[in-house]
């Protein structure tokens, strides 16, 4: 595991929607003034001709996306998560959702993991507030192949969709062959204790996490929710039932984020306990992105101590 290839999510990003440049001519992109962080400028290099750079005016790119969509074509709005969910959210709102235009919302530099740049543009919000648009798919992939994949299902996709990316290098575990269905989860790994269901970089950490659990002689099914709106209800609650406890890991705030759609998911049909590991009603600050991933508890050592924990509640 130690020479696993690690590549950032927002790489895979510019690097798919330069594929997407050659196969579908009704794709465009508009980006506000970060080109070189969310790596849309790889898809201006093969396209300048369909490239926007709306300037640090991120409310305007919105809508000029919402205007170009009705025309016909397919725009990629790109932004940092920060800008993109929340100075933007009224325009994404009732410029993109209400009319539930096909505009696809590239946002890079989600979560803690950005880093340096601080809790001023470390979103972890933005999963809840896109939750909350009618019709607003929510897509957050877990390593390279994901991401890539996600994005090309985004544009066969017909409506608003929100594409969660990151900063920090991920493992990239998934392998060359997998397919990516929009709204299915995926379980990578069967048990029979508990179920621990993770997205975007921390699956990854829950299947270590599993692992160390195996260990111990604990048995610990992994669930990868790439697609958290619409959540795959009939997963989720058939791990529910079949584990009778979850725990969800995510690196976005506890609140209103993958955890809470799991809670939501299941408290209908198969209410079961449910940990949720990740940030907990906190603001980030500034450090290595890594690092800050472990003083938040976002790593697989926490993963596994709050599994062993969901066991005490389990009935």
């Amino acid at each position: 595991m130690a020479d696993m290839m690690k590549k950032a999510t927002r790489e895979s990003y510019g690097e798919a929607l330069a594929k997407l440049a050659a196969v579908n001519d009704k794709v465009i992109v508009f980006d506000a003034d970060l080109a070189g962080a969310t790596k849309t400028g790889t898809f201006k290099k093969v396209c300048p001709e369909r490239f926007f750079d709306c300037g640090i005016a991120e409310a305007n790119m919105m809508v000029a996306a919402a205007g170009a969509s009705t025309c016909g074509f397919i725009p990629f709005a790109s932004t940092f998560a920060m800008f993109a969910a929340g100075r933007a959210f009224e325009q994404v709102r009732n410029s993109i959702g209400y009319p539930h235009l096909n505009v696809k919302i590239g946002a890079t530099h989600a979560g803690v993991s950005v880093g340096e740049d601080g809790a001023t543009h470390q979103c972890n919000e933005d999963i809840a507030l896109m939750r909350t648009i009618p019709g607003m798919v929510i897509i957050n992939p877990a390593d390279d192949v994901e991401a890539q994949a996600a994005v090309m299902a985004a544009a066969d996709y017909s409506g608003p969709v929100y594409l969660r990316f990151g900063r920090l290098a991920a493992p990239v575990f998934n392998s060359p062959d997998y397919r990516f269905e929009l709204g299915k989860g995926i379980t990578l790994r069967e048990g029979t204790d508990l179920t621990i269901i993770a997205t975007g970089i921390l699956v990854y950490e829950a299947l270590m996490a599993a692992e160390a659990l195996a260990g111990e002689g604990i048995s610990a099914r992994v669930i990868n929710i790439h697609t958290i709106k619409p959540i795959d209800k009939e997963l989720v609650v058939k791990a529910a039932r079949e584990t009778g406890v979850i725990v969800t890991a995510e690196e976005h705030s506890v609140i209103g984020g993958l955890g809470a759609a799991v809670a939501e998911a299941i408290g209908e049909e198969c209410p079961v306990p449910t940990v949720r590991v990740g940030v907990k009603d906190s603001f980030g600050h500034s450090g290595k992105g890594g690092d800050l991933l472990k003083e938040y508890g976002l790593c697989r050592e926490n993963i596994a101590a709050e599994a062993k924990r969901a066991l005490t509640l389990k009935g």
